[in-house]
């Protein structure tokens, strides 16, 4: 709805990482003003530079102290501290919104801020991030996760307005589960990329090259099949219940990293669970597929 979208807002960004880069040059892009970001390193200089031209780099203060709506996209353990220095400096006014990026948080960690007045919010998309121009563009159909303060309706609609100008399709995710739900994204996504690049090693030490070619469709296509079919998409010597094969590639594995092996062991064991519970592995057959996998354990 019309109603439902912010006026056009003066924007500062702190600060300019990977992050708040793009989701400035983002809002810039739907019209609204970036007035101001902080950065002192050569990289988000570098990236201001690339992707708010024109903007003044200012000290974290004056960024928030100009703007109508404060991104805070720094670390996560560093936005506590953060929202009670510039409270600290009475750099919030009521009417400003302030928003943070933190995955693993809702708004509690801006309570300092909300007691001047602001309106919090909490926003993280579920987009891996380089800092470059192509982010911006990624954007567009990606989800982000919107948290505001339990019953504050009007709240929850200008966090959604905030994310639909970036392209992007809101997603509600209350307070509590915010943890569970960042836990499952950085589990999901950061583990894919140590499965991939374990598999790319293997293949390098078994002299097959060249690794990445080789693994991209079979991964691509499974990843895809993960996401349309879920359980069912399983397949390989786990999800048929092919015991010698699994314990062929147990006595391998543990030969060329014995770390990697008991990484494939407790996927391994995830799989039995999934195949059986997908249908794909009777009861029997995944019995027999976990004594393998717990010998030697």
């Amino acid at each position: 709805m019309a109603a439902d979208r912010p006026a056009r807002l003066g924007v500062g960004v702190v600060s300019a990482g990977r992050v708040g880069a793009v989701l400035g040059a983002a809002w810039a892009a739907a019209g609204h003003h970036v007035i101001g970001a902080s950065g002192v390193s050569r990289d988000s200089v570098r990236r201001a530079e690339l992707l708010l031209p024109s903007v003044p780099l200012l000290p974290p203060d004056e960024v928030a102290a100009k703007a109508d709506l404060v991104l805070l996209a720094v670390p996560d353990d560093v936005l506590p501290g953060l929202v009670k220095g510039l409270a600290a400096a009475g750099c919030f006014r009521p009417g400003q919104i302030v928003v943070h990026t933190s995955g693993a948080s809702g708004v509690a960690p801006l309570a300092p801020a909300t007691e001047h007045g602001v309106l919090p919010l909490a926003l993280h998309p579920a987009m891996t991030f380089t800092g470059r121009t192509e982010d911006v563009a990624r954007l567009t159909g990606c989800c982000v996760a919107v948290t505001a303060a339990p019953g504050d309706e009007a709240a929850w609609h200008v966090g959604e307005a905030l994310a639909v100008e970036l392209g992007a399709e809101p997603v509600r995710v209350p307070e509590d589960v915010r943890p569970l739900y960042h836990a499952a994204l950085a589990h999901g996504a950061n583990h894919l990329v140590t499965l991939v690049r374990d598999a790319v090693g293997l293949l390098e030490r078994a002299g097959v090259t060249p690794a990445e070619r080789v693994v991209a469709p079979l991964l691509s296509a499974a990843l895809d099949n993960a996401l349309r079919h879920g359980d069912r998409a399983l397949t390989g010597p786990v999800a048929r219940g092919d015991v010698e094969t699994v314990r062929t590639h147990l006595r391998v594995l543990s030969d060329a990293d014995a770390d990697l092996a008991r990484t494939y062991r407790a996927l391994a064991t995830r799989t039995v669970h999934l195949a059986e519970r997908g249908g794909l592995l009777p009861g029997h057959a995944a019995a027999d597929v976990r004594t393998i996998l717990e010998e030697g354990s």
